[in-house]
């Protein structure tokens, strides 16, 4: 079977499942979810996996990998986003059930409104953590959250993990935090304790180019052997230089954790003993980029459906919309894949449309009005943000429609 086709079984319980449905519509295949689960937690060594919301953005999803063993804490992506999931029953945007009691916001914010609520709020304020790479971002929260030494707020420290190679002159992974050396993060550890008003309860670091990275790509052998090359050197580099900086941050702050990695990086990251836990969420969908790795292979548990709406010309069928395109670089990679029928192909002057997305091949003639074709998005996240539902499928039939973010009125970006 072609790599990110979609097999005839999973295929003809999705279509079982959902035969009432009339697309467009997405579904989250539970068997493949909860087996993907299970194999991040093998590969995570024994440490606890923070789960990664912005590669879900559905909180019943992340209530269910929650609910398993080998999984603790979220890694939200905006604070407003971190507020909501640790709001409690009764409180202003409480669901009817408990809050996330651990929940780190991966990046840093600059919402005032949102930080004056966490600093007013006593439960709040020991369920989130904020992110911090700089004495800007202290001084920022500190002037519109006006904290106290009596409620201090909890503070992660970010450390660069990219890949800096002759003389910093070529940059391998994303450009995230300015805090790279252990003098460097020991330096904003001393910032933050020289503040009473805040505590520095961890650290994390994100290896982009070792976690998001395929190190298999399809049809480029040189090209992976490239990048395993790359990770070799990058995964030795850091963790040398993680362990240093966590061992200086040590010597002024009690921390909780040690966060790093991600989906691809899961066993390497883990094996390092400074850190004590792992990030982790695409794996769990297994979109269309995280096809390319040779150490695991998630299974797709995310879908899509599109209704063929045109036959403009003998070997094309026309599906609505389709458009779906993924954030990073512009690519062919970041287009949705057609995965069933298989042998669909996009028309090169018109790729995924905004309003109809015309597809080619000999599967096409097979293709009626009405029809449906299957696609998987490229990430993993970012499908729910096209849809108000997923369609969580168990066996050949709907367990359940749960909202999206989208579908809960939430915008978070």
């Amino acid at each position: 079977m072609p790599q990110g086709t979609l097999d005839g079984e999973t295929r003809a319980r999705l279509e079982r499942a959902t035969a009432a449905l009339d697309p467009p519509f997405a579904v989250v295949d539970l068997d493949a979810y909860d087996a993907n689960a299970g194999d991040l937690a093998r590969r995570a060594l024994g440490k606890p996996i923070r789960v990664a919301s912005k590669s879900l953005r559905c909180r019943e999803l992340t209530r269910r990998v929650l609910a398993r063993r080998g999984f603790a804490g979220v890694l939200a992506f905006t604070l407003p986003e971190a507020l909501w999931l640790a709001a409690d029953e009764g409180a202003p945007d409480g669901d009817g059930a408990p809050g996330i009691e651990d929940v780190v916001v991966g990046y840093p914010t600059a919402d005032r409104a949102a930080l004056r609520r966490l600093a007013a709020d006593e439960r709040l304020a020991r369920r989130v953590t904020l992110m911090v790479d700089s004495v800007d971002h202290l001084d920022f929260v500190r002037e519109a959250a006006r904290p106290s030494a009596d409620r201090p707020l909890r503070l992660c420290l970010e450390l660069d993990a990219s890949l800096r190679l002759f003389g910093d002159r070529l940059h391998i992974g994303a450009r995230r935090s300015p805090v790279r050396t252990p003098e460097a993060a020991l330096a904003l550890a001393g910032a933050v304790a020289d503040r009473p008003e805040f505590r520095l309860v961890g650290m994390m670091s994100y290896e982009s180019q070792t976690a998001g990275v395929g190190d298999a790509p399809a049809g480029s052998p040189l090209r992976g052997l490239a990048v395993r090359a790359m990770q070799r050197a990058s995964a030795a580099e850091l963790a040398e230089r993680r362990a240093a900086a966590v061992a200086a941050v040590r010597s002024r702050a009690d921390l909780e954790f040690v966060n790093g990695g991600g989906t691809g990086s899961v066993e390497r990251t883990a094996a390092e003993p400074a850190v004590t836990e792992v990030a982790a969420g695409s794996g769990l969908y297994g979109p269309l980029l995280f096809d390319g790795y040779r150490a695991f292979r998630p299974r797709p548990a995310a879908y899509f459906a599109l209704p063929v709406v045109r036959r403009p010309a003998p070997g094309v069928a026309t599906v609505l919309g389709g458009g779906w395109i993924a954030s990073g670089p512009p690519g062919a990679d970041r287009q949705p894949r057609p995965v069933f029928p298989p042998g669909l192909r996009y028309r090169g002057m018109e790729g995924a449309g905004e309003v109809q997305s015309p597809l080619l091949g000999p599967a096409a003639d097979r293709l009626r009005v009405g029809d449906r074709v299957w696609f998987r998005h490229a990430k993993a996240g970012e499908l729910a943000e096209r849809v108000d539902a997923f369609h969580l499928v168990d066996g050949d039939r709907i367990a359940a429609e749960v909202p999206t973010y989208r579908g809960e009125g939430r915008a978070f970006l």
